[in-house]
């Protein structure tokens, strides 16, 4: 089955929070590659940066077609592709990668050198091409919608961090942030047994947290928050782990005062490029504290994102606050700049 036009609706990215709706040509598939019709398209924290500073040094160069959290029906496919065919539903990660680097020797392919990305998301069609064709289009299972699969890439983001972070049942893990991601945390972190306390300053977003199966949860515009999260804990001596999942400078520091002798902590938030964190040597020297972060997924964690959504593992619709038409995109990224409460928006094309 093939398009029968030659022109398609799209979001295009202009530069700083210039984003216009545009008729522009549907993409055109080569050997190994797939054109996905889009039925969902999710808000995401990496776009909504991209739509306020006008690019993305890795993943989008504008005048380009933006958006990376998608899911919809194979509408052609290229010479050579035999596992899928017109009509499946489908959910494609975002990127592929080469399985030959250094990095990718080394079992490290979130990493890779030659990371082929993707972005048009917010659009009615896109071309997956073959690296990713290959390795990170998955088939949807009938029972996960459209908008759930769509949550597949940054599911797969933290249940990478989480199994890397070494977390063990029964752990004490402190959450700092609740949107999204930190949502996502709590519910991964509660099917691995850990104790969980989330710490956000929203009440909305605390009480989704609550009922995420948060143990604990602090708000943090009360003073001393340190404080208070290490009388959560055994003996007052901190968390095992602390997860930060917001990116700005007060924070990851917040989370050197919450972390136990021994723990670690796990720098997932990204902070502004060019961020310089003072560091406590003598407190990270002497009590063996570790600190790491973690960036993007491999085609396992893809496989394991789907598969936790498809279990019930984790409840993508929880995380899903709103449904806009593309139309509306630009003003749906405007309303999330202000921090209006809302998690994932829909775009539907």
């Amino acid at each position: 089955m093939k398009v029968s036009r030659e022109k398609m609706t799209a979001a295009v990215l202009y530069g700083k929070r210039d984003v216009r709706i545009e008729q522009i040509p549907i993409p055109r598939i080569g050997k190994g590659e797939v054109l996905v019709r889009i039925k969902a398209a999710l808000t995401c924290g990496t776009d909504l940066k991209v739509y306020r500073q006008g690019f993305h040094a890795r993943m989008i160069v504008p005048p380009a077609v933006f958006g990376h959290e998608l899911a919809g029906v194979v509408e052609e496919v290229g010479e050579g592709v035999e596992s899928f065919s017109a009509g499946m539903r489908v959910v494609s990660a975002n990127s592929g990668p080469c399985n030959e680097c250094f990095f990718c020797q080394k079992h490290l392919a979130n990493l890779c050198e030659n990371l082929q990305f993707i972005n048009g998301a917010y659009a009615e069609f896109i071309k997956i091409p073959e690296s990713i064709v290959r390795q990170n289009l998955l088939i949807l299972p009938d029972s996960v919608s459209f908008q759930e699969a769509a949550l597949v890439e940054p599911l797969a983001c933290v249940i990478r961090a989480a199994e890397e972070t070494g977390i063990e049942e029964g752990d004490t893990v402190v959450v700092i942030g609740v949107g999204p991601i930190g949502l996502m945390f709590v519910q991964v972190l509660k099917s691995m047994g850990a104790r969980v306390v989330a710490l956000g300053n929203r009440k909305t977003q605390l009480a989704m947290a609550r009922a995420m199966g948060a143990d604990h949860i602090v708000d943090s515009t009360h003073s001393n928050v340190v404080e208070q999260v290490r009388r959560i804990t055994s003996g007052q001596r901190g968390a095992d782990v602390v997860i930060e999942a917001v990116g700005i400078k007060e924070t990851w520091q917040q989370a050197m005062g919450m972390v136990r002798r021994g723990g670690t902590i796990n720098l997932f938030g990204g902070c502004p490029s060019g961020t310089h964190i003072p560091l406590d040597s003598t407190l990270i020297h002497y009590s063996e504290i570790t600190i790491k972060a973690n960036f993007h997924h491999t085609p396992r964690h893809i496989r394991e994102a789907l598969e936790a959504i498809h279990r019930g593992k984790v409840n993508a619709r929880s995380l899903i606050t709103g449904e806009e038409q593309l139309a509306a995109l630009g003003s749906v990224l405007e309303r999330l700049l202000n921090r209006n409460g809302d998690l994932k928006i829909a775009i539907i094309p």
